[in-house]
């Protein structure tokens, strides 16, 4: 019962806790490219005074340094999402146009983010699909003047699909969009502000051209190929390139300290079990003092006494851990069919589990293992029991 309560127990905390963190994993994971390439407001890596010859000896000391005034779209957008769609890292690129913007509704006013997007593209490479609650991709691709509100903004200004809302520019522009679906990603942050539409809509909002795209964002096949491929793009492209670990730096610090809990929690299982493992193998030795006796005194040798000890373990590491993972297996399941319902996460309708072959294939083996080395130490003791000792004291 030990080694069975001990692994059902580690399965169904590993397989929970592993849910749990990749659904935040995913929460944040989902709303970020691998790599977002935009003209970046930097200052000028080099100043004017650096530029005259009489001052190359000079150390100069420059005060209130401006940044450098660059446009907000990309040079040779469109040129540059075809290149990438050849390069053979690269799953898909997708441009984007996000202006500010301010959402109006009679006498509400709102100040927000507007993102053009082809939405059939980005739909392919992220799953934008799966956080809209109302409407869908397809009826924004289908409205020229469609809009994706976010579901804070639909809150805040009691507005519904199909009914309309006029979004401002910074130079005072107005323009009226349909309400086609309502977006909701589970971060309060975007949900309050941020907004989708077709990429030509934003384009003639803006009164910019077809080429105008201020942010491109890549998906790769393999995420680990990211800081490498990001100082070839900067330097291919001459734009600002961001990669996904630069983007979230304190999201992962955060998830790699959430996994080293859940594992630390999970060893700690599987020794207390080992413990218990280890005492009820102890105890079996004293209690079987006699018939140990018995056994060296009609010939049994301290080896076989011995092994007949670690041929139980062995009996007990199996039987135990096989039904301890049935066990943590019914758990598991039972737990992934309680209702979890909440409007910061649309996508998730009961408690996330993981069922991962790696936990089950470890718990097997730290049941044979444990049982085992639990097991050794007691039946070496009773290896060295001389008979006629335990025969007199009887």
């Amino acid at each position: 019962m030990g080694v069975t309560f001990g692994i059902a127990a580690y399965i169904t905390l590993v397989s929970f806790m592993t849910g749990l963190n990749t659904i935040l994993d995913d929460l944040i994971l989902n709303q970020v490219p691998h790599i977002h390439l935009c003209n970046e407001i930097k200052p000028s890596e080099k100043q004017a005074i650096s530029l005259y010859k009489d001052f190359e000896d000079a150390v100069p000391i420059i005060h209130s340094i401006k940044p450098k005034q660059n446009q907000k779209k990309i040079h040779n957008a469109l040129p540059i999402l075809n290149d990438l769609e050849k390069n053979k890292k690269v799953q898909g690129a997708t441009p984007q146009l996000q202006t500010q913007i301010f959402y109006l509704s009679g006498n509400i006013e709102l100040g927000g983010n507007l993102v053009g997007v082809d939405i059939i593209k980005e739909s392919k490479l992220s799953n934008i699909q799966d956080y809209i609650i109302e409407g869908s991709i397809l009826d924004l691709k289908n409205t020229e003047n469609g809009i994706l509100l976010g579901a804070g903004v639909v809150e805040k200004m009691s507005l519904s699909v199909g009914r309309k809302v006029i979004v401002s520019t910074a130079k005072g522009d107005k323009f009226p969009l349909k309400v086609v679906g309502i977006y909701q990603s589970g971060i309060a942050d975007i949900d309050n502000i941020q907004s989708y539409t077709n990429l030509k809509t934003v384009q003639r909002i803006l009164g910019e051209a077809e080429n105008y795209i201020t942010d491109i964002n890549i998906m790769l096949y393999d995420i680990s190929d990211t800081p490498a491929l990001v100082g070839v793009l900067e330097k291919k492209y001459n734009v600002s390139a961001v990669d996904i670990n630069q983007m979230n730096a304190q999201f992962e610090t955060g998830s790699n300290i959430r996994n080293l809990i859940t594992y630390a929690v999970s060893i700690t299982l599987l020794i207390v079990a080992g413990f218990g493992i280890y005492n009820i193998q102890n105890m079996l030795i004293y209690e079987k003092m006699n018939d140990i006796a018995i056994l060296k005194a009609i010939g049994f040798s301290g080896s076989d006494v011995q092994w007949i000890f670690l041929s139980q373990a062995t009996f007990i590491g199996v039987s135990g851990g096989i039904l301890g993972l049935i066990v943590g297996l019914g758990l598991s399941r039972l737990i992934d069919t309680i209702p979890f319902k909440t409007e910061a996460l649309p996508t998730i309708t009961t408690y996330p589990i993981v069922y991962n072959p790696t936990d089950y294939l470890i718990g097997l083996v730290f049941a044979l293992l444990c049982t085992f080395i639990a097991a050794y130490f007691p039946s070496k003791k009773a290896r060295g029991i001389d008979p006629v000792q335990i025969i007199r004291g009887n």
